[in-house]
């Protein structure tokens, strides 16, 4: 009697009126029955015979690796990608961790089918398998209070039949939770009103599931066990590293709105604006011609005209390399920042967003940082319901690309340029047009601008957009995002952008101002304020690979990063036939954050000695902003790692970690990724040759000065003429001057002889006319 009530505990009522996995067409419906008993039969065999020895074999301490892999193998089949809590212990969750990965999160009572159901309480027919004394299963037609007591305590909102007595518990207590969170939730509108208390309180209670689990018995993921905590915070890159687009905010819309239009003309429109096959002056600059054309984007969003076929391409071309450029950015802002910068601002009611150059992409990256955030407050308990939408506001000047951008991005205000506040609100009274009263000035707490400052040619024409953007710029911690194309030109332009902040606009760390009380002058001087560089540069000083302002010519490295991402197939589409699902696209870019000074009091070169030493056994925590970044693809060998990295002095050095130096440090430095912040340290640092090449005008003077010069030496009439110096040249080139000087030494050589041959003519014929003169 007690195996048949430890069966028939083991199993969970079935509320719907068909059992999960089987189809509700009718032509099932009869043959459900005979499914159904084979089921429970397998179930009940399956619960007899291996169930409940396992249970005891945990029990009793001995249990063999394949009695944890069936344990494994039923929860990844029973929850998916998610895990309850605490349903494993330490040996099965590393087995599963080793074999699935780490679950995305913990299962919530939707995972299990419980909000296919009607409240609590509520009188909803089902099909019930009550088991019987021989085995088998009998069909009852009952409501939810009757299928509760059969079941026991559990109301019965479960749509899945326990296999063993560890899924009975967990389905169990995420039917409790269920029932106690329906409990007391807030009632809807209609009941309310059909009540007849409308009070207008809301009041939302956690769920046992979202409370964050305490510090001391919380158990760490795979990758806090095998990394380091600095480690993990300092990556630049997510966890996959792959970065996926989001399909209902961005790529569905976009496929909807290329179905009215054919693919191959879209991609012939795509590659007329884009420079050619494979989108050369897209965001996304193809490996084959990244050394020729350096140029901007080729279609911009504040293009004020726009065909069609232009729009088209433009949100099929741009908006995919742009968001992942883009979220790539915002997600390191987010980890420098801080939670204490956005989360405040959240409760309040949400930030100001203006997107200026991305053509509506960086607001739905925006949006993907948003949504994290509000999830942490709400696992925290601190919030509840839809995040804020805040004020968005994107550039799009053509009427055509507004039009299509409008279809995905909701409550946002479209403007056809960037706008000018820079002489209307402090210029009260000092201009004829000024008026009486002050303008009201709109300031934005994040700005975005993407391919903004590499399209125009001239310095103060950059110089102009930067004093504009940053005059929008919100002077209480607002942020400002830089983005440009990932090649020597590129660099230039945020190098400059940068250059101009840091001397121009912010305090330095040390809070003293560059020019003097005396020197100051408002006409050719801005008053400085305080901020901060938020990414990627550690240091405030000057770039270790921008030291000359201006173009260089030759030069190999600059200061860029990577972001692979998922490729649409209509992206794909727009590269060619050969194009893969993986794409990835490099970028230069620089944040600033306004109003906010550089925390710490360490200097460049203190910070950097402390860097190097490490922070694996320190007891005090680094700041994140104060390490050594790496800025390029670390060099890994055997037995050591290399890692390249711009360090807090403002310097490029080459750090080396060996296995002798740390097992924990080199397991990192070899799993350590091109952008990451490095805080374990390193044995050895020796500068490292940075290739500028040189100045544009200087380019002559300097091939002058280092190379000997190439002399020719011909010999003419005996003697030795040399040439004048001389390039080298092809070898064409060199035949032809080759030909040239034999037919130049054979026509010497002929004049001689024939000199020669005059001479001894007119030497016989004095000789002969002797000859007569003594003959007679």
């Amino acid at each position: 009697m007690n195996a048949k009530v430890a069966r028939r505990d083991c199993r969970l009522a079935v509320t719907t009126p068909y059992s999960r996995g089987l189809t509700n067409s009718p032509s099932r419906r009869a043959s459900q029955p005979v499914l159904l008993a084979l089921r429970a039969r397998s179930r009940r065999l399956f619960s007899t015979s291996t169930a409940f020895r396992q249970h005891d074999s945990v029990a009793d301490g001995g249990r063999s690796v394949e009695d944890m892999e069936r344990v494994v193998r039923d929860a990844k089949q029973r929850f998916r990608d998610t895990l309850p809590k605490n349903y494993l212990d330490e040996q099965e969750y590393a087995l599963y961790e080793r074999l699935y990965g780490p679950p995305l999160r913990e299962t919530a009572p939707e995972d299990v089918g419980i909000p296919m159901h009607a409240e609590p309480g509520s009188a909803i027919k089902g099909t019930v398998l009550r088991p019987l004394d021989h085995g088998e299963l009998d069909h009852v037609a009952s409501t939810a209070a009757h299928e509760a007591a059969i079941v026991g305590p559990a109301p019965g909102y479960v749509d899945m039949v326990a296999r063993s007595q560890r899924e009975h518990d967990a389905l169990q207590r995420l039917a409790n939770d269920f029932e106690a969170a329906q409990r007391n939730r807030q009632p809807t509108e209609d009941e309310v009103a059909h009540a007849g208390e409308a009070d207008g309180t809301e009041e939302t209670t956690v769920p046992d599931w979202l409370e964050p689990e305490p510090d001391e018995g919380r158990r760490l993921s795979g990758e806090a066990r095998r990394f380091h905590e600095y480690t993990l915070k300092g990556r630049f890159h997510g966890s996959p590293v792959e970065l996926t687009l989001p399909r209902a905010e961005l790529t569905d819309p976009i496929r909807e709105l290329l179905d009215r239009s054919h693919l191959k003309h879209v991609k012939e429109a795509a590659e007329a604006a884009f420079g050619g096959r494979g989108l050369p002056t897209s965001p996304a600059t193809p490996e084959s011609v990244r050394n020729g054309r350096m140029g901007g984007v080729g279609l911009a969003p504040d293009q004020r005209h726009m065909t069609e076929i232009e729009a088209d391409a433009f949100i099929a071309s741009y908006l995919p390399p742009a968001y992942a450029t883009v979220m790539s950015v915002l997600r390191e802002v987010r980890r420098r920042a801080g939670r204490r910068w956005i989360q405040p601002r959240l409760k309040q009611g949400g930030l100001s967003v203006l997107d200026a150059g991305a053509g509506g992409a960086g607001l739905i990256a925006w949006e993907q940082i948003v949504r994290a955030e509000w999830d942490v407050l709400k696992e925290a308990g601190e919030v509840s319901g839809q995040p804020p939408q805040g004020k968005k506001t994107v550039i799009a000047a053509s009427d055509r690309l507004r039009h299509r951008i409008k279809t995905f991005l909701d409550d946002t205000t479209f403007l056809p340029r960037l706008p000018d506040y820079e002489h209307s609100g402090d210029m009260r009274g000092q201009h004829i047009d000024a008026g009486d009263q002050r303008q009201s000035r709109k300031t934005f707490d994040v700005i975005i601008a993407s391919h903004l400052f590499l399209k125009e040619k001239q310095d103060h024409y950059r110089q102009a957009v930067l004093n504009n953007l940053w005059s929008l710029l919100s002077k209480d911690g607002g942020v400002l995002v830089v983005v440009e194309k990932a090649h020597p030109r590129g660099f230039e332009a945020v190098a400059h952008v940068r250059d101009t902040v840091l001397n121009h606009f912010l305090l330095p760390p040390s809070g003293q101002s560059r020019v003097g009380i005396d020197d100051f002058n408002p006409a050719f001087h801005r008053e400085l304020e305080a901020g901060q560089i938020l990414a990627p540069c550690t240091s405030h000083g000057s770039c270790p690979m921008y030291v000359e302002e201006g173009k260089s010519k030759g030069r190999k490295d600059y200061c860029h990063f990577h972001q692979r991402f998922a490729r649409p197939k209509f992206y794909s589409a727009m590269l060619g036939a050969s194009a893969g699902t993986q794409g990835d696209v490099e970028f230069s870019y620089v944040t600033f954050q306004r109003g906010v000074a550089k925390a710490g009091s360490l200097s460049g070169a203190e910070a950097t000695a402390k860097a190097l030493e490490g922070y694996e056994m320190s007891s005090e925590g680094p700041d994140m902003k104060s390490l050594p970044r790496v800025v390029l693809p670390p060099l890994k060998r055997k037995g050591h790692v290399t890692l390249d990295v711009c360090t807090p002095e403002g310097k490029m050095e080459r750090w080396t970690v060996p296995k002798s130096f740390s097992k924990l440090a080199y397991h990192d430095a070899r799993k350590s990724q091109w952008g990451d912040l490095w805080a374990l340290g390193a044995k050895t640092r020796v500068p490292r040759n940075v290739r500028l090449g040189s100045g544009a005008e200087e380019g002559k003077k300097r091939a002058a000065d280092d190379k000997k010069p190439r002399r020719v030496e011909i010999a003419m009439d005996g003697g030795r003429i040399p040439a004048k110096d001389r390039k080298p040249k092809s070898k064409e080139a060199k035949k032809r001057d080759l030909m040239r000087d034999l037919f130049a030494a054979e026509a010497v050589e002929e004049r001689l002889i024939e000199r020669e041959m005059d001479e001894e003519d007119v030497s016989e014929a004095a000789v002969e006319g002797g000859r007569d003169v003594a003959g007679r």
